[in-house]
């Protein structure tokens, strides 16, 4: 797909004169004027006028009173009503969704024409800003749509793929028991084994991210899922020179939960710990509680992340590793936002990663019922 961008209008302001004359001193200019000709005009009508003529010059008097307010009003309506009445005019036109427009007074040299031009220019900013956001949004729906092909795609191959690798496992597993104890043949049998088990994983996260399942929730103990991960990672350690802390809360309340999600969360944070390590080295898991959540931390020792690695490791298909799928983060991610809950990592090179969990006791609509 072509994504084709159009440039913004631009509105070229005019030339500003190079004398700047504040508003107000325009304002009164006029006034000035009228009230310096009205009494050159009183003087002379006095000098040339009888006594006799006083009601005539009171009356002169007065309309030149009345001239001098309807030029003072109208040289402030020019001035600033007509300038206020546009801005308004056109932040309408903006509320509506257009923002094709430009004020006119924007070539005044004062605080008024000050106003039109960062009037313009807050507006040309806006258009930029809406032309990105809509190129950003045609970009990832472009990206959505190709993702979600892919998807289908990668379903379909998994399913297809699942049945002869069930066929392969039995035809192997036959061929292990028959195989004499001293035969060399056996150690490629279990190689064949643990092949055939990592393809069945990664069939199966490609599964569960094409077609996720929404959350079993339930109220139990958090200590208990995550303590149960703990034992299962310690289980596939103990050839390694890994050591697996974990120090959890007593007193931590029930948290809503799927349990099962939660355990595939925490162990797959776990055996990315142990993958992150070369040689030996610690993870620390810690259980508690932060404001209204639940906190789970998973500390290691190992050999951290890259500050641009740190903001593509929650994407499909993103992977550190030479046999990594790149979905066991992204899983982890879609799990523990399905549960409302978030999730943050911080790491530094050479100096180990920590990912940090929180889960709310209450979610959101639950909540809500309850007030």
């Amino acid at each position: 797909m072509h994504i084709h961008s159009r440039k913004a209008p631009t509105f070229k302001e005019s030339t500003v004169h190079q004398v700047r004359v504040n508003w107000q001193i325009k304002a009164i200019l006029p006034v000035v004027f009228v009230l310096l000709g009205g009494l050159l005009l009183f003087t002379v009508a006095t000098i040339t006028l009888r006594e006799n003529d006083r009601d005539a010059l009171l009356l002169l008097a007065g309309a030149g009173a009345v001239i001098i307010c309807g030029v003072s009003i109208g040289a402030l309506a020019y001035l600033i009503q007509r300038p206020m009445v546009e801005l308004q005019e056109k932040m309408a036109v903006i509320s509506s969704g257009n923002l094709d427009v430009a004020v006119s007074f924007s070539q005044s040299n004062d605080e008024i024409g000050d106003l039109g031009r960062k009037f313009n220019h807050m507006v040309q900013q806006l258009r930029e800003s809406r032309l990105e956001i809509e190129t950003m949004h045609r970009t990832q729906m472009s990206r959505a749509e190709h993702l979600a092909t892919l998807g289908e795609l990668a379903t379909g191959l998994a399913h297809e793929i699942r049945n002869p690798l069930a066929g392969i496992a039995g035809v192997i597993e036959i061929i292990g028991r028959d195989l004499p104890a001293s035969s060399p043949a056996r150690e490629m049998v279990k190689d064949v084994r643990i092949e055939i088990k990592q393809i069945n994983q990664i069939l199966s996260d490609l599964l569960e991210t094409a077609r996720p399942h929404p959350p079993l929730l339930m109220k139990s103990n958090l200590n208990t899922t995550v303590e149960h991960a703990v034992m299962l990672a310690r289980q596939q350690i103990l050839s390694k020179p890994i050591h697996i802390e974990f120090q959890k809360t007593p007193d931590l309340p029930e948290v809503e939960h799927d349990s099962d999600q939660i355990h595939q969360v925490v162990l797959n944070l776990l055996l990315n710990a142990v993958q992150a390590m070369e040689g030996s080295g610690t993870i620390t898991v810690t259980n508690g509680r932060q404001d209204e959540c639940a906190v789970v931390r998973v500390a290691d020792t190992g050999r951290g992340m890259t500050e641009h690695q740190l903001t593509q490791i929650f994407r499909p298909f993103y992977t550190t590793r030479s046999n990594g799928t790149g979905l066991g983060l992204s899983l982890v991610r879609r799990i523990i936002d399905d549960h409302q809950g978030e999730i943050d990592v911080t790491s530094e090179p050479g100096k180990g990663s920590t990912f940090q969990i929180r889960l709310p006791f209450i979610r959101e609509a639950d909540a809500a019922q309850v007030a």
